[in-house]
């Protein structure tokens, strides 16, 4: 009987030990001029050691990709007048060889090299309320953009080199991503398993929430000022990304006009696409597709998708019933992420 008891004790005691509630850290902040959130789940997790290993990553990819940052790799390379190669740090290349990546899948939708549309237009340091831009300053614009033109990488010399001495690099629409993975590496050397990521809604899950449970992660109805959830989807060891429309805009003499310009016009997308969100490996690849996926729309790239196995999600407005009815297209890839196919 002594025997049972102490083996009972002792069952007792293991089943504490597993069943004990795991520790969970919420941390959040600003960085690359908007929010983060991070949920880490783990055992004895240091909330403070966590904090400040947070911050220090954050911090090192703004020294390397903010455009907002004068001093920042990147800032550095646009503001140089040189043609010559220049040395690059190992996570500048990284970044760029996506882009690159992307870019030539898009057929050129996706460009890093855009920033000078991009102010032309009123959505850098212009203001919208200034006149549309002329056509002749479009063409001028545009001599000024086409990474695969203007922009050589050599990833074994670890050098970039520009052809046209003004030649400037944008990164905002794949470098938040980045910075989303690079926290979550953080998260892992620290042997967190069960963690999320988000910084500027685009975000990057591993493993499980508090409640044991797949990561809940819902895509926002594309509806000013409301919020609203179109669609939920459970995200394990995935990059997820959303780029819409129906934020960033301006509106002049009954004409809207979104941030997000097609590179092979230099315009704005006329398109009814509004919202488009991606799966991915990882936040870097999901963030750069997601804004290519919307600079083309849902009908090619919904055929770029199925071409390349992508997961992407479409919201499209339905231009015979409204503004605000919408119309939803889901890529083969995306059915099968969810399980629905």
């Amino acid at each position: 009987m002594r025997h049972l008891i102490a083996l009972a004790s002792l069952l007792f005691v293991t089943a504490c030990l597993f069943d004990k509630e795991p520790d969970v850290v919420r941390l959040s902040g600003e960085t690359m001029g908007t929010t983060f959130k991070i949920t880490a789940i783990g055992d004895d997790l240091d909330e403070a050691a966590l904090g400040e290993a947070v911050q220090d990553t954050l911090a090192q990819v703004n020294a390397k990709m903010s455009n907002w940052d004068p001093n920042s790799e990147v800032s550095t390379f646009s503001a140089s007048t040189s043609t010559e190669p220049m040395q690059v740090s190992d996570e500048f290349a990284l970044v760029i060889e996506a882009a690159n990546e992307v870019h030539a899948k898009s057929g050129g939708t996706f460009d890093v090299t855009l920033g000078p549309l991009i102010e032309l237009w009123g959505f850098g340091p212009r203001k919208p309320e200034d006149p549309v831009p002329a056509d002749e300053d479009i063409t001028s614009a545009l001599a000024r953009v086409g990474q695969a033109r203007l922009l050589t990488l050599d990833g074994s010399a670890g050098t970039l080199a520009k052809s046209d001495a003004g030649v400037g690099i944008n990164l905002s629409a794949i470098a938040k991503g980045y910075g989303i993975d690079a926290v979550a590496a953080q998260l892992r050397e620290a042997g967190i398993e069960n963690y999320m990521v988000e910084i500027g809604g685009d975000l990057v899950a591993m493993g499980q929430n508090d409640k044991g449970e797949s990561w809940q992660i819902g895509i926002e109805k594309p509806e000013t000022g409301a919020q609203a959830i179109q669609l939920v989807v459970p995200l394990d060891n995935l990059g997820m990304a959303t780029s819409g429309d129906y934020k960033n805009y301006f509106e002049q003499d009954g004409v809207r006009y979104s941030h997000i310009i097609d590179p092979t016009t230099g315009r704005p997308i006329t398109h009814s696409t509004t919202s488009v969100t991606v799966l991915a490996e990882n936040a870097m690849m999901a963030d750069a597709w997601a804004t290519a996926m919307l600079a083309l729309g849902q009908k090619k790239g919904f055929e770029l998708a199925e071409q390349h196995n992508l997961a992407v999600f479409f919201i499209s407005r339905d231009v015979t019933s409204g503004e605000e009815a919408y119309i939803t297209v889901q890529s083969s890839a995306f059915k099968d992420a969810l399980g629905t196919n």
